[in-house]
């Protein structure tokens, strides 16, 4: 019988396991617990899984490729994409906001989270907002209005499964994702906002 003073292992779903922030205070304890509890009942859940939709919104995939095909298409062609380039706005307001958020906030990530993670700048050791949820809802919210053929429950239900799996891998805490999803939607606004501000005053986009 293993001995009851035997350690827990490092990631064990324990008390201490709670992160605090100055900011958050009681709500940032209420809500790592909530967290926690999540994290725990949903380890069933294949990892694989859950890796794949972090994979789909990572901001070294969804950044660089619209700025590639914004800038293939200036050279290619006299006119350029309005969605390309308010895609682009968007997510380099997106990575302003959540870079100093994350810098203002300055919440740890759970210490429950396995250390999978890809290599991070500096800025994204910390974890509120949820950076992957903010850019989840961005572009759902964005290519939602722009007119694709794309049903607008599928973009959301992406977004969605993106937020839930921060959680559940242990990279976040619930109220990182309601957050970033939050930031992500107005960042959509104010993109569609700039981009309509660029098509009333430039010859190259046609809106």
């Amino acid at each position: 019988m293993a001995s009851a003073s035997a350690s827990p292992p490092a990631n064990a779903h324990a008390p201490q396991a709670l992160s605090k922030s100055t900011l958050l205070g009681g709500v940032g304890d209420l809500d790592a617990a909530v967290s926690l509890r999540l994290h725990a009942l949903f380890l069933p859940v294949p990892r694989l899984l859950l890796k794949a939709f972090e994979v789909a919104g990572d901001g070294r995939i969804w950044l660089p490729v619209p700025i590639s095909l914004l800038l293939i298409s200036t050279t290619t062609s006299s006119v350029v994409s309005p969605l390309l380039v308010g895609l682009v706005v968007g997510l380099v307001l997106d990575l302003a906001f959540v870079g100093l958020a994350k810098l203002i906030v300055r919440r740890p990530r759970p210490a429950y989270n396995a250390a999978d993670m890809y290599v991070a700048v500096s800025v994204d050791h910390w974890s509120f907002p949820s950076g992957h949820s903010s850019r989840a809802f961005l572009v759902a919210a964005f290519l939602a209005d722009g007119g694709l053929p794309l049903p607008r429950e599928l973009l959301f239900l992406w977004a969605a499964a993106t937020s839930a799996s921060r959680v559940l891998l242990g990279r976040h805490y619930i109220l990182d994702v309601l957050a970033g999803a939050w930031l992500g939607v107005l960042e959509a606004c104010l993109s569609n906002l700039i981009l309509r501000f660029l098509c009333g005053r430039t010859s190259f986009l046609v809106c």
